[in-house]
């Protein structure tokens, strides 16, 4: 992140802020996927977040902190599209599954990456945010904290409940 590009872009320019935006979608198109795990909604969540930092860019204190800052809004973002979408009726229609042949080392591969996505989407959006926050973007527990607004030990319990239920949800997984 260019800071010149963040101090030009809080002045009012658009270029700059385009500049900013381009560098950070495609960052900020796979944190909203993995936690709203459905790929038009994470669309809507980075478009919402960054059409709130055009808006509020001038509300950001120190430009050094504008990765951090963004991410917060994305987050913010994903819960809002959550919860619009909790409110849809859903269908789900099963695919037959194609008859290819695959190596076993890929099935087994597969068979685990669809049994992980599976406990992941029974986690709350709050759950997987704290996350992917955490161990996809390895960023430090007191940033995620300051991120989210929260203390840090709440940032703990809440990253720690996480990982329960999704050791739970595996577990329970194994024994059907």
């Amino acid at each position: 992140m260019d800071r010149d590009l963040v101090v030009r872009a809080r002045a009012g320019d658009r270029d700059a802020f385009s500049q900013l935006a381009t560098a950070s979608v495609g960052r900020l198109n796979a944190v909203a996927r993995l936690i709203v795990r459905d790929e038009g909604r994470a669309e809507d969540a980075v478009q919402d977040a960054l059409v709130d930092a055009w808006l509020d860019l001038r509300g950001l204190r120190d430009p050094d902190r504008f990765d951090a800052w963004l991410n917060r809004l994305l987050v913010h973002a994903c819960r809002d599209v959550a919860r619009r979408a909790s409110r849809r009726v859903r269908l789900e229609i099963p695919l037959e599954p194609t008859h290819e042949l695959v190596s076993p080392d890929v099935q087994h591969s597969n068979a685990i990456s669809d049994e992980i996505e599976r406990g992941f989407r029974r986690l709350t959006i709050e759950q997987r945010s704290v996350i992917v926050l955490v161990y996809y973007l390895d960023l430090p527990l007191t940033e995620v904290a300051a991120m989210l607004g929260v203390p840090l030990g709440t940032i703990k319990s809440r990253l720690n409940r996480s990982l329960t239920a999704l050791r739970a949800s595996l577990e329970a997984d194994a024994r059907i």
